[in-house]
């Protein structure tokens, strides 16, 4: 008896095992946006100058602000552009402007209760596999389905780029992510990759940017 129970512990817990690294395998870390753009004539790069600025008057000047706008001059610099010295002497104007909700609350309910005896893995739980919850049926061991509350925030970057000798609009831009976080420091930066992957994209389409880990990025059509 004592072994045989050894032995179902010990299927049991690479049972688990097993199960955690499919889990973790599947699900790799990764961000997704939203990202609508519009452009009329942007210009494709030929050493012109440009400018990030502030769109926003009350974040022009910020040590926060110069972080992020450096994340995108590095883009711009990557697709062939050059940083100007001043705004004034730059050929593009581009526009920046990013922010973050205070978030709303989500109700979750995964169908499943917390059952000390209920294993997933069926004849290796304690009293086997209980086929009552997935069919609606009340099951006085389960009681009822595990109901959360969490918090999810909206954030959003906003790109604008101006011919500053016209004054003329060349592109329009919108990235736009719901996460569990609502840390800028983390969120701007990925929605500036998400801006700029396959820039300045198709006019007036929105595609969802989905960037993993690795930095390899998937595009899909909304």
């Amino acid at each position: 008896m004592t072994s045989q129970s050894t032995s179902f512990a010990q299927i049991k817990r690479l049972a688990v095992a097993g199960g955690l690294a499919l889990g973790l395998a599947a699900c790799a870390p990764s961000f997704s946006a939203d990202v609508s753009r519009f452009q009329t004539q942007l210009p494709a790069p030929q050493g012109q100058t440009f400018a990030v600025v502030a769109d926003d008057p009350e974040l022009a000047g910020g040590l926060e602000f110069a972080l992020y706008a450096d994340e995108v001059a590095g883009e711009m610099a990557e697709l062939g552009y050059a940083r100007a010295a001043s705004p004034e002497t730059a050929d593009l104007l581009v526009r920046f402007d990013y922010g973050v909700d205070n978030g709303r609350e989500r109700v979750r309910s995964t169908g499943f209760a917390r059952d000390p005896f209920f294993h997933p893995w069926g004849r290796f739980g304690g009293f086997g596999y209980r086929r009552a919850y997935a069919f609606g049926f009340y099951d006085p061991w389960l009681g009822g389905p595990d109901v959360r509350s969490y918090t999810v925030y909206t954030s959003e970057i906003d790109l604008k780029i101006d011919n500053t000798a016209t004054g003329e609009r060349l592109f329009e831009g919108q990235a736009q992510a719901v996460s569990r976080s609502n840390r800028l420091q983390g969120l701007v930066p990925n929605l500036v990759d998400a801006m700029f992957t396959d820039f300045p994209g198709s006019n007036g389409e929105t595609v969802r940017i989905t960037i993993r880990e690795d930095e390899t990025t998937i595009r899909d059509l909304d």
